[in-house]
């Protein structure tokens, strides 16, 4: 088991890093922690992936230690993962997103580098309702204006979801999800709000005059109640949501399908998301998923060279994973990111945007 309060910091570049990380490895006792187990950080969406690919990991790969998955979030866990090299620190990021260029800047800064990005398949940000609920069809314009804190720079008077639109239902509006750390936000807000957003000409003027002030108007959210945070929890929304047959809920598409006998996706712009709507992109909240792997990390902590090749083996359209709810990317993505995965190639910083 991996301590929280390490006895031993790992910070030494090159062969000083593997000498300690190996060493730390071979311990079993004392104040220095043990680094024969992995550890994995991130997205709750991605997490039910990962956890699955550890227990088939440990159950193949038994002279392995069982590896340790976290659900912190995207925005949390690349702090965790980019903010340094050793046991304190993970040794792979699960992101619902990709990497940005300030959580790369701060890996730079932090001295971890050769940062190997997999996308592991492709996920949908959808929009849900109980089974007992409405039955609405949305589009982003009217999620956009329902959800922003200044819709199209003006003050948010919408109570009803017949407010912004008069085919909708006359109830409150009311919408659980993410919280800002969530990678599953960070994507719904440029999936979808900035998409129902940018259909206002004078908002799609405004990205390329004042990019700063486009970005708040079009992707803060507001905070009078309508919309509620809900933790990393996905399952929390889906409970939620059958409580309350009014409510909508925002998360991954796998925890739709794990729970279709309770709720229900709404149609985006008239398309349902399903398994083949999202695969094409068809459907406006598809997205790709990763996992992010550090380089400095593989020869010296024990099985992640075998764990991130089980991850690459079985995220095929037979695959446990796509039983799990993970849709399939086209086979030219999946085997160039296998071959990313089996060969450990590293990612250009200066292509993060």
């Amino acid at each position: 088991m991996i301590s929280r309060t390490m006895g031993m910091a790992w910070a030494a570049p090159g062969a000083a890093l593997a000498a300690a990380l190996a060493l730390s490895a071979c311990s079993n006792g004392g104040g220095n922690a043990s680094r024969d187990q992995i550890r994995a950080v991130g997205s709750s969406t991605v997490y039910p992936f990962t956890t699955a690919v550890t227990e088939q990991f440990a159950r193949r790969q038994t002279q392995f230690k069982a590896p340790i998955v976290e659900s912190t979030g995207t925005g949390a866990g690349m702090k965790l993962f980019c903010a340094g090299v050793g046991a304190r620190f993970p040794d792979i990021e699960n992101a619902s997103r990709a990497i940005k260029k300030s959580e790369m800047d701060d890996c730079t800064k932090n001295g971890v580098r050769d940062i190997v990005e997999i996308q592991i398949g492709i996920d949908g940000i959808v929009m849900a309702e109980s089974l007992r609920g409405e039955a609405m069809r949305l589009t982003p314009a009217d999620v956009y204006r329902a959800l922003a804190a200044d819709p199209y720079g003006k003050p948010q008077t919408a109570k009803l979801w017949r407010d912004v639109n008069p085919a909708l239902p006359a109830i409150p509006i009311v919408v659980y999800g993410p919280p800002p750390t969530s990678g599953t936000r960070d994507a719904f807000a440029e999936l979808i709000l900035q998409k129902g957003c940018d259909a206002n000409p004078a908002m799609d003027a405004l990205k390329k005059a004042d990019a700063k002030r486009h970005t708040a108007i079009c992707t803060k959210v507001r905070e009078d109640g309508a919309y509620v945070e809900s933790g990393e929890n996905d399952n929390l929304i889906v409970q939620k949501l059958s409580a309350n047959p009014d409510a909508v809920g925002v998360f991954g598409y796998s925890f739709l399908e794990e729970n279709a006998d309770r709720v229900r996706g709404i149609p985006m712009n008239g398309i349902v998301p399903t398994y083949e709507t999202i695969a094409d992109y068809s459907y406006p909240g598809s997205r790709p998923l990763y996992i992010y792997v550090k380089g400095q990390h593989l020869n010296v902590v024990p099985g992640l060279r075998e764990l991130v090749a089980e991850y690459a083996n079985d995220w095929g359209r037979g695959g446990y994973l796509a039983r799990r709810g993970l849709i399939v990317a086209p086979a030219d993505v999946s085997e160039r990111n296998r071959q990313i995965a089996l060969n450990f190639t590293p990612l250009d910083p200066a292509t993060v945007k």
